[in-house]
């Protein structure tokens, strides 16, 4: 094994180990204790890993004393242990009896010899036989019901209850009495079998569990195993200090060539990631995943980015294009330099949207929780009043038996009153374990989001996840999100001005568009540079740009500002009628209040854009879109798209998007905001849910509730799809969580359920819940409403 590699905590996160979880339910109470501390942004808890990764607000400083107190509270202890950016931390001596495998074997060798004996070979009466029991069931009672024990303890230290209170109670109570009757001579049946194969059945259950909830995290488990650990980094790029970012800049392609130039083995030299700092320069050669995110400075390739975006086919890069930590490099050799680091990486960001969304309670858990919470102290009152009726009123119990079981089956009820008290309550306590009413959400949330993360969506928690399944209406930004957002300039019209200009019209455009970052601006540059003498550029927010001229003011934006400003515009008409029927925008260049120019710039429709459209009107919502061009052009791309002329929303001002999103809400719309910029961000918050794609900013990307990876919108309608899928099956997992405990702890205080039907119960409806909720995964490779 590799060895393992822990950098310094970052500022905002710190791991603990945390000791006495045993289940889902575990993980639950320790995740909300922690997600309780004063300055906690979010928590993760991982149970086959016993530890937690706790996510501190920006705001807030890292303290671990009140995590310990606050876990200690919940009936567990936790430990600060060194953070580790991406992988599992894992053992060195690898044990074939870790975690409930230890429980799983040494259960299964005592209880299946005990099953033989009683059920095939009738030895149960035997005096031998039972002597022989009490010492093979001894050890699974002391050493497998050790974790129970300890956890119940815990739980009680904290004076609170939880599934190993009722486990521990059950198999307690089944042997204590059993080795009761064998020490007082008792004749009757004894049940040492029963509480050995109580612990061996529920640590089978939560071995499987574990396996299982394993699965359901495979793409989490996928993306920390992306990063490498180690990296060829280029001698020459090795710092003695820190150089200025000009200094820097101006070196790097020395650096290159003096490199370049000295063999392989002397120019690169492998080191860990963690000492990885930004400038570093880093050679990646055909195969080699890309250590961290960083910029290719040398050379040429194809780069894998599936696992991080969804997106099969390779991606060309060349000089000056982007990497992200995790791809892999496929046939060329690169030089890059170092741009992020650490949690800085797109792929340490991916993994804490996922591990979030993973953590996070939906709203409908919140009835689980209520239930749970005092499930337990029901259940020993329960359990001790089915004992105490067994036990004082025997006749009348099996009375109320008899009568049912023709309508059910028989009831194997124990000889005496005393006996029957005893299992009986021990049958109670054992099947009302409320495992699968913990699991029902968390394991939901966990497939579901893990699928979506496979297809390159990320939903940021469980209440996005809950949100998205319940959308009415999808409203769509124009730019950059429905179209390609790769504007050119399709075509001109130069108007014949009165007095000679000292700028040509077309050089002035430039001269305005150059400074600005607005992808009109962008596509009017196209790269190119102008000296115009502008003075006090300003940009006009959802408007265009204006400056100074000499004494003249000129302008360069949409045709309704240039009107506002006293433009003349109407020479134009005949030429916006036609290229707005064609769906472009059109900008003027003004000089005063004199018309100039008229540039047309038409952005394409991204080519899934209309079949996007469709998928989600067969799913019944009503699809809206949202621009700031003029009527005309909006109507030309809405009907490409196949969007009804009476769903669009033409000529709007940014801060106008969120009123618009406010407007489809109050007609009882519950509304999908998709978009990409700064703009967006306001409208993105309003919405029921805001939907960035891959482009987005890094302030849409924060009110967005999920991300989309990919820039082709394709994958909008298969994440709501999924969304719904996965609302549904945390119904269905409710819905039997419910129904089993209400079936069958009755069936078991009247003695229809052994002990042993009822642990092999319990673990049958953990794994219900969780293989219902691993059917999401088949959705990862198909499309929604398939």
């Amino acid at each position: 094994m590799a060895e393992q590699h822990d950098s310094p905590a970052p500022a905002n996160a710190t791991e603990f180990s945390v000791v006495g979880m045993n289940c889902q339910s575990c993980v639950r109470q320790v995740t909300d204790a922690i997600q309780g501390v004063s300055g906690v942004a979010s928590a993760v808890v991982n149970l086959e890993a016993a530890r937690a990764t706790v996510r501190w607000r920006p705001d807030s400083t890292p303290a671990t004393e009140p995590i310990l107190r606050a876990v200690k509270a919940a009936g567990f202890s936790a430990d600060p242990i060194p953070y580790s950016a991406f992988r599992t931390h894992h053992s060195n001596a690898w044990s074939p009896l870790a975690g409930w495998k230890f429980n799983v074997v040494l259960g299964s060798l005592v209880t299946v010899p005990l099953i033989v004996g009683e059920w095939v070979l009738q030895l149960g009466l035997e005096r031998w036989f039972q002597w022989l029991a009490f010492a093979l069931a001894l050890p699974v009672q002391v050493l497998c019901g050790a974790r129970f024990y300890r956890g119940a303890w815990s739980q009680l230290k904290a004076g609170s209850a939880s599934m190993d209170t009722l486990v521990a109670l059950g198999s307690t109570t089944a042997f204590g009495f059993s080795a009761w009757g064998l020490f007082s001579g008792w004749s009757a049946h004894l049940y040492f079998m029963e509480a050995a194969a109580i612990i061996t059945l529920i640590s089978v259950g939560h071995w499987l569990e574990a396996q299982m909830s394993a699965r359901a995290a495979s793409a989490l488990k996928a993306l920390m195993n992306l990063a490498p650990q180690t990296a060829r980094r280029l001698r020459s790029s090795r710092r003695e200090e820190a150089p200025t970012q000009e200094s820097q800049i101006s070196n790097l392609k020395s650096q290159i060539n003096q490199s370049l130039l000295t063999s392989a083995a002397t120019s690169e030299e492998e080191v860990s990631v963690a000492d990885l700092q930004l400038g570093d320069l880093v050679a990646l050669r055909p195969g080699d995943r890309v250590p961290v995110d960083g910029e290719v400075l040398e050379g040429a390739s194809a780069v894998d980015e599936a696992m991080l975006t969804g997106e099969s086919l390779p991606v060309e890069k060349t000089t000056g294009a982007k990497l992200y930590g995790g791809t892999v490099n496929q046939n060329g050799r690169l030089v890059m330099r170092v741009t992020a680091t650490g949690e800085a990486t797109a792929l340490a960001q991916i993994i804490a949207v996922v591990q979030r969304a993973q953590s996070s309670r939906a709203r409908i858990q919140k009835l689980g929780d209520q239930v749970s919470a005092v499930f337990v102290p029901v259940v020993v009152l329960v359990a001790l009043a089915t004992g105490l009726w067994w036990g004082l009123a025997f006749a009348s119990a099996q009375s109320a038996s008899a009568a049912l079981a023709p309508w059910l089956w028989h009831a194997s009820v124990p000889a005496t009153a005393m006996a029957a008290a005893f299992i009986h309550a021990a049958a109670v306590l054992i099947v009302a374990c409320p495992c699968a009413m913990g699991l029902a959400t968390p394991a939901a949330i966990m497939a579901g989001t893990n699928a979506a993360a496979r297809r390159g969506i990320l939903i940021r928690d469980g209440v996005a996840l809950e949100k998205s399944g319940r959308i009415t209406a999808v409203l769509f930004d124009k730019t950059g999100t429905l179209t390609q957002g790769k504007l050119t300039v399709a075509a001109k019209l130069e108007f014949n001005t009165a007095q000679k200009d000292p700028l040509a019209w077309g050089e002035l455009a430039v001269a305005l568009a150059q400074p600005s970052n607005h992808p009109l601006s962008r596509a009017i540059a196209g790269g190119l540079s102008s000296n115009a003498p502008l003075q006090d550029w300003r940009e006009v927010r959802g408007s265009g740009v204006e400056a100074k001229l000499g004494a003249e003011s000129v302008r360069l934006g949409s045709l309704v500002w240039l009107r506002e400003c006293g433009v003349e515009v109407g020479l134009a008409t005949k030429f916006v009628s036609e290229w707005s029927s064609q769906g472009a925008t059109l900008l003027g260049v003004a000089r005063e209040k004199e018309l100039l120019g008229v540039l047309a710039l038409r952005d394409e429709l991204k080519a899934h854009a209309a079949d996007v459209v469709r998928e989600l009107s067969v799913q019944g919502k009503a699809v809206f879109l949202i621009t700031g061009d003029n009527a005309a052009t909006a109507t030309a791309i809405a009907a490409q798209a196949g969007i009804a002329p009476a769903n669009v929303f033409a000529a709007v001002r940014p801060e106008r998007k969120a009123d618009i999103v406010r407007e489809l809400q109050a007609r009882g719309e519950r509304v999908a905001f998709v978009g990409d910029g700064i703009n967006d961000a306001p409208a993105l918050t309003q919405a029921d849910l805001g939907v960035a794609v891959s482009r987005a900013s890094d302030v849409a990307r924060e009110a967005a509730d999920i991300i989309l990876l990919r820039s082709d919108i394709e994958a909008i309608p298969e994440a709501l799809g999924l969304a719904q899928a996965t609302l549904r099956t945390i119904r269905q997992n409710l819905f039997w969580a419910f129904f089993y405990n209400a079936a069958a702890v009755p069936l078991a205080a009247l003695g229809f359920l052994s002990p042993v039907l009822c642990a092999a119960a319990m673990g049958v409806s953990d794994l219900i819940v969780i293989g219902n909720s691993l059917r999401l995964a088949r959705r990862a490779g198909s499309r929604p409403g398939g």
